[in-house]
C-alpha cells in the first residue's frame, strides 16, 4: 500500500502514525536491543507497516491485480497497485473515514511537520514535496496519479515505463476497484487488530 493508505491504517496516536508513515525508510530488524531506547508507540508503527506490506503481498486478490499489471509493466506491477488502491481510497475516501479527505489530508500533514525529527533523513526531502505538492489529495484523481507515476519513474532507471501507468487504470478501472473493495476491508480489519494487540497495551 502507499502513503494514504498506510497514515488511515495507523489510528490515531502520533507516534504510530509516523512509524507507520516512514516505514520503507527503515530498514533492518526491529529487534529490541535496536530499538530499547526509541520510542514505543513509534517501533508499533514500524511493524504495522511491515505487516500490512506482509499481508498486501500475499492476498490472493492483490494478486491477480498485481498479474493483470504485470501484463504491461512486468516486475513494477506491484508498485503501480499499490497506487491504484491508494488512488480508490482517496475516490471513495468518506466510505473509510468520518472525515473529508481535504479535512484528513491536512491533519496528517501537520503530524508529519511536527514530528519530523522522527522521519528518516533521506526520506526528508520527499516527505516535504508531498506537504508541498499536496500529494494525499491528488491521489483521488487521473491527473494526480500520472503525476504520481511521473514523478516515481524518474527515481531509478526501472521506473522509468510506470509514468504511463495510469493507462492501464483507465482502461480496466471497473476490474481494479473490485479487487480493491473486497480488500481493503480486510486490510482495515487486520491493521486494527494490530493496534489493539500491540499499541493499547502499551498504554
Amino acid at each position: 500500500m502507499n502513503f494514504l493508505a498506510h497514515l488511515l491504517l495507523s489510528g490515531d496516536k502520533s507516534a504510530v502514525i509516523m512509524g507507520n508513515y516512514v516505514g520503507d525508510f527503515v530498514k533492518g530488524r526491529l529487534t529490541d536491543e535496536k530499538t530499547v531506547n526509541w520510542n514505543q508507540e513509534y517501533v508499533a508503527g514500524l511493524k504495522l507497516h511491515r505487516h500490512i506490506d506482509m499481508f498486501t503481498d500475499s492476498h490472493p486478490v492483490v494478486r491477480e491485480a498485481k498479474n493483470k499489471v504485470a501484463e504491461v509493466h512486468g516486475r513494477i506491477a506491484g508498485i503501480i497497485v499499490d497506487i491504484y488502491f491508494d488512488y480508490f481510497l482517496a475516490k471513495y475516501f468518506n466510505h473509510f473515514c468520518s472525515e473529508s479527505l481535504l479535512a484528513y489530508s491536512d491533519r496528517m500533514y501537520t503530524v508529519i511537520q511536527k514530528n519530523e525529527y522522527l522521519i528518516p533523513e533521506a526520506m526528508i526531502p520527499m516527505s516535504r514535496s508531498m506537504i508541498r505538492q499536496d500529494w494525499l489529495n491528488s491521489y483521488a484523481t487521473f491527473e494526480g496519479i500520472d503525476l504520481t507515476f511521473n514523478r516515481m519513474s524518474r527515481r531509478a532507471d526501472f521506473l522509468v515505463s510506470i509514468k504511463d501507468a495510469g493507462l492501464e487504470l483507465r482502461k480496466n478501472e471497473e476490474f481494479y476497484f473490485q479487487k480493491f473493495r473486497t480488500f481493503f476491508p480486510e486490510l482495515q480489519e487486520i491493521s486494527a487488530a494490530f493496534i489493539t494487540e500491540n499499541v493499547k497495551r502499551l498504554n
